[in-house]
């Protein structure tokens, strides 16, 4: 989880596959996860961002305290494809989409964007689950 690179193990940063991220873990201390969703939190906030994974298809809920930061999704080449953002507006959004590997590469001239039926559907889901976890908001 995280760093370019990583789905050889090494990110371009020398740090090894899942060194920057810990899974959060339910209140049976396995990872939270539905479906294809994992939550994750940052080890450090030096971390990089999250560009690669070993799994297909991947969405990561990249959480920090009891706050959802952003949904990442991941393709079927485990590459990072678009992040939905949360707690900071950008072009008057939040929350908002980023596309592209790196952070808004494939935005347009007029940046991110809004969300998608389905990418809002995708953000209800994740939030169910998290407030579920930390008991309510």
């Amino acid at each position: 989880m995280g760093g370019r690179g990583a789905s050889s193990g090494v990110s371009n940063k020398g740090r090894s596959y899942g060194s920057q991220f810990r899974p959060v873990l339910d209140r049976h201390g396995k990872p939270l996860v539905d479906g294809n969703i994992k939550f994750i939190e940052s080890n450090s906030r030096k971390s990089e961002s999250l560009f690669e994974t070993m799994t297909h298809g991947r969405v990561y809920a990249v959480t920090g305290g009891k706050d959802l930061i952003k949904i990442v999704y991941f393709d079927n080449d485990n590459r990072h494809t678009k992040e939905i953002n949360f707690g900071h507006m950008h072009a008057g959004m939040d929350p908002h989409m980023h596309h592209g590997y790196y952070h808004n590469e494939n935005d347009g001239i007029k940046g991110a964007t809004g969300l998608s039926t389905k990418e809002k559907a995708m953000v209800e889901r994740v939030k169910k689950v998290w407030y579920d976890h930390i008991g309510g908001r």
